[in-house]
Parts: structure tokens; sequence; C-alpha cells
């Protein structure tokens, strides 16, 4: 979603083709955004994505198209692993700053991106410790001499 689609007051506009007013029950808004109705619910509780309306005799959830555009720039920034206090900042920076330069949002990509790097760098040597461990297993020996079993525990004669 480009940023230049947000309004200042964090919503975001509706495509042109006249969907504007349309409104979407909680299970069309999940099929459009690929987000379960449950997430939604908790996107909504936390304040990522304004509260719906509720209307008809069960006072059921509507929500506007626009939040569909808000609902999928959320959850592509999660699916790139931003966590949601950095959503919000997000969803602040492209609301707030239309015309601005994107050089607060850079640094945030670049500060998460040095947090993959750091994960990447803990799972290698995870790894690395797991496949010693793997190679060093007597396969035929009994479970209480296992050595994979031994370095779990912290023993000392691991092998």
């Amino acid at each position: 979603m480009a940023a230049r689609g947000m309004i200042a007051n964090g919503s975001v506009n509706a495509g042109q083709n006249g969907e504007a007013d349309a409104t979407l029950s909680i299970g069309e808004l999940a099929a459009r955004t690929g987000v379960t109705a449950e997430t939604i619910r908790y996107y909504e509780r936390e304040g990522v994505i304004p509260p719906a309306t509720r209307r008809g005799a069960g006072q059921y959830r509507r929500y506007a198209v626009a939040d569909a555009e808000r609902l999928r720039f959320v959850r592509r920034a999660r699916d790139l692993g931003f966590s949601l206090e950095e959503v919000r900042e997000l969803l602040d920076l492209a609301a707030g700053r239309r015309g601005g330069p994107c050089a607060e949002v850079n640094r945030m990509a670049r500060t998460h991106l040095a947090q993959v790097d750091a994960k990447l760098a803990q799972l290698a040597a995870l790894r690395i410790e797991l496949d010693r461990l793997v190679a060093s297993c007597e396969r035929d020996d009994a479970v209480t001499d296992c050595s994979l079993l031994s370095a779990l525990s912290g023993s000392s004669d691991a092998r």
C-alpha cells in the first residue's frame, strides 16, 4: 500500500471504484485481507484499526472499505516482523506526514533489519550447536546414556 493513500485521521482512502460508502461485515473484511476475524477483533481492541460501527438487530460489526486497505498495510507490516507498536508508528507517520521525507520510516526499517540480522545470527549459532549434538549422538545408546539428553540437561559428561 502506498503511503499516499493515507489520510490524516488514520484511515485509508477508498479506491476510485465507488465503494467509499460501502461497508463490510467482519467475514467480508477477513476475506478481502487474508486476516482472520479474531485478528481483526484484536486489532480493533488494540486501536490499530478504527472501531467498527454496529448495525442491525444483532449489532453486527460493519467496517468501511477503507479499513481493508489499512488492514492490508498492518498485515504486511506484521508479516515483515514489525511489532504492533512499530505498526502504530508507521501508520501515524503515513497519516501525519504525507508530504514529508521518509527518513523516520527508513530509520525504523533499518533498526528492524538490524534486529532481523541479529536473530539470523542467533539461529545460525543454534543450528551449528544442534548439528553438533545430532552428529555426536550414538543412536544405539540407551536413552539413559543419550548424549543429546545429557546436553539438554546440562550434564558435564555430554559428548
